[in-house]
């Protein structure tokens, strides 16, 4: 058996929840309060059998706070568990490098990642990203510039991405 922590704090655009494991790493997080919502895009190896809800979370709690309160930084050195293949896994590496304020289309997302053609699967990693804003999903734009899905919303999207001062 193995036991994840949860925590959901307010935000400007709705509860925020974030499941860590033991050693305080994101396994899943998002805009929501529900549980069932994060822990199916949990690779089932890394998936917990058992959820403690808590207050806070220490330093993930605040950089979550922090984030959303404009010191759009903190959230790049909070360390995060992810399973997946092998592209999936090095995409969701390279997002963490797209600058806040700096989108990118899934086309320019498939060139960082080293494979230009592969679009669709950089639009997978996206799509299958289970540690939403800590591996910033929201920073990838359709191939025409438009906003795209985003499975917390396009309004939740709209707001991060203007949060971070792009110019959309």
């Amino acid at each position: 058996m193995t036991t994840a922590y949860s925590s959901t704090v307010d935000t400007p655009i709705g509860p925020f929840t974030t499941v860590v494991n033991d050693h305080d790493v994101v396994l899943a997080s998002g805009w929501t309060a529900d549980l069932g919502d994060l822990l199916p895009q949990v690779q089932p190896s890394l998936r917990p059998t058992e959820v403690e809800a808590k207050a806070e979370l220490g330093h993930i709690t605040r950089a979550v706070r922090d984030y959303h309160a404009g010191e759009l930084l903190v959230i790049d050195d909070i360390e995060v568990l992810q399973r997946s293949g092998e592209f999936r896994e090095h995409a969701w590496h390279v997002l963490r490098t797209v600058p806040a304020g700096k989108p990118v289309t899934y086309r320019q997302y498939a060139e960082l990642a080293g494979r230009p053609a592969a679009v669709r699967a950089a639009a997978g990693a996206c799509a299958y990203n289970a540690a939403t804003l800590f591996v910033p999903c929201h920073r990838v734009l359709r191939t025409d510039g438009s906003i795209g899905g985003f499975r917390w919303g396009a309004e939740i999207k709209q707001w991060l991405l203007v949060h971070e001062g792009a110019a959309l």
